[in-house]
């Protein structure tokens, strides 16, 4: 049997694919257990830098499997609410991953396909791609992609696009904020690259508190609390060895040390 989704890491880079082009890369059980198990790897892995989410065929990812949608009608409530926590905890992993991702998106990106996109840090587009948050045309609610997608596109769209179903462009997803950038399809991997060599350059200290200051500090207040846990945050990386190096190679106008070692 074929592997669901592969990994492939180059240089620090990891390309995770998923790898179900006969059916548009629809998840099934198999393939959210099978990102999981590799986004834990990934996040462990203090060789890879950045990862890269894409999908092989025609199509990023088509969102549900039938075949698992057709198992997931003859189970009870207890079997659906397990299914659907592998789902979240899946998604999570992927939102809290300690290293930049950047989703490429191409062909259709339906349903939890968006979820996969929103949860990435970075997604670029080919602008032929397909979205469509299509849960209720089949009496569902994109429950458990809906923190990213809403965090990603705000809930006046997700009202609209929740609630018709129906397909955008990426001009729309660009618009929206799902896709930062859409680009022409045979563009889309130079465009990529391009980011990938920005991300390595930073610190990935530095890369892993900024995504938790995010995480912390998008939607609250900025009061009292905010302002004091934000003060002690850059105290604490300009005191670390990283931030300490990383302002010295400035000063001494050098390549910090964690450029250096990869060359």
């Amino acid at each position: 049997m074929s592997e669901s989704c592969t990994l492939d890491v180059a240089d620090g880079v990891a390309t995770l694919s998923l790898a179900r082009p006969e059916v548009h890369n629809a998840f099934d059980e198999t393939l959210i257990a099978k990102l999981a198990a590799h986004l834990a790897e990934l996040d462990a892995d203090p060789g890879v830098r950045v990862v890269v989410l894409a999908g092989q065929g025609r199509s990023f990812c088509a969102g549900a499997d039938l075949g698992w949608m057709r198992r997931m009608a003859a189970f009870g409530r207890t079997e659906n609410l397990a299914d659907a926590q592998a789902l979240a905890a899946m998604l999570r992993a992927l939102a809290t991953l300690a290293k930049p991702t950047i989703a490429r998106v191409h062909g259709a990106a339906f349903g939890g396909g968006v979820g996969l996109v929103a949860a990435c840090d970075i997604a670029v587009g080919a602008d032929t791609a397909q979205f469509a948050l299509s849960e209720a045309r089949l009496g569902l609610i994109p429950a458990t992609i809906s923190p990213y997608v809403i965090e990603a596109i705000g809930a006046r769209a997700a009202r609209r696009y929740f609630l018709t179903a129906e397909r955008f462009t990426a001009a729309e997803a660009q618009r929206i904020g799902l896709l930062h950038e859409a680009v022409a399809a045979d563009a889309l991997d130079a465009r990529i690259a391009a980011i990938v060599a920005l991300l390595v350059e930073a610190g990935p200290a530095a890369q892993r508190e900024s995504k938790r200051l995010v995480r912390d500090v998008a939607g609250r207040p900025v009061d009292a609390g905010v302002i004091a846990t934000t003060a002690e945050r850059i105290a604490d990386v300009r005191a670390s060895s990283e931030g300490r190096e990383g302002v010295a190679a400035f000063l001494a106008r050098r390549r910090p040390e964690w450029i250096a070692s990869r060359e």
